[in-house]
């Protein structure tokens, strides 16, 4: 998929924050939530998201979403990430 169309459909969507994010490789965010629903393509990069004790990990050209105010942790791999993510208020 490419960034044009996923933002496009971000925004169809109602995803209002559109922003690319680079994060460092071995980052390690401890459980937290966000009152906002995510979307997000991944650029380049892994990162594993952790949602009541269950790992998934995503990696370049694959989308994850989290919920609004969904526990989780994240953990990021050893090259880096880089996605493009939209940010929708929780309803």
């Amino acid at each position: 998929m490419d960034i044009a169309s996923f933002e496009s459909g971000l925004r169809s969507d109602g995803f209002q924050q559109i922003e690319t994010k680079a994060v460092a490789a071995g980052t390690h965010n401890a459980e937290h939530a966000h009152p906002f629903e995510v979307r997000a393509l991944v650029l380049d990069g892994r990162i594993s998201l952790t949602v009541a004790g269950v790992p998934s990990t995503y990696e370049k050209g694959q989308v994850f979403t989290m919920a609004a105010n969904c526990p989780h942790a994240e953990q990021i791999g050893p090259d880096g990430v880089s996605y493009v993510v939209g940010r929708r208020p929780a309803s």
